[in-house]
């Protein structure tokens, strides 16, 4: 399975064109909020599956703030990430993913792409297309195949 991972478009409509088009081949794009109207954007020129949960700037949605989804045999913990800290530690999302028994976890809200395997988890950051914090406009692909996560971060 491929899959496309996206976070904080915050309604940059131009960008949303490149996500689809860097992540036109997966199967599954997973919108981490802020702001889920755009994940209705991605949905107009995007023929796969779209799931999504809502972020601190998205008001009035109707979206779960985090979610449980079981993709391929693989356990994924999906938040936008503000609840649990991320911006100066990992280790609340940590603890939530070992309740979850989590495979893997994405999140979003630091704008900073990351990728970070850890006691049998992988942590998850697609950073930001439209207004990264780190200066590398960016997605994220995620592969299973036969059991294996094979995440990677993309530039757009």
């Amino acid at each position: 399975m491929h899959i496309g991972v996206v976070s904080d478009t915050h309604r940059y409509k131009k960008f949303m064109k490149k996500v689809v088009d860097v992540l036109y081949n997966t199967e599954l794009i997973i919108h981490l909020g802020d702001n889920v109207q755009d994940a209705n954007e991605i949905k107009r020129i995007y023929t796969g599956s779209i799931i999504n949960v809502r972020g601190n700037c998205d008001f009035n949605v109707d979206a779960p703030s985090e979610r449980l989804e079981v993709i391929n045999s693989k356990r994924f913990f999906i938040t936008h990430g503000h609840r649990y800290d991320v911006k100066y530690s990992l280790s609340r999302l940590k603890f939530r993913a070992l309740e979850q028994k989590a495979d893997v976890v994405l999140f979003g809200h630091t704008h900073i792409s990351q990728i970070v395997y850890e006691e049998g988890i992988w942590f998850i950051n697609p950073g930001s297309p439209s207004i990264p914090r780190d200066g590398f406009n960016s997605v994220v692909t995620i592969d299973i195949q036969k059991g294996v996560i094979s995440p990677d971060i993309k530039g757009i």
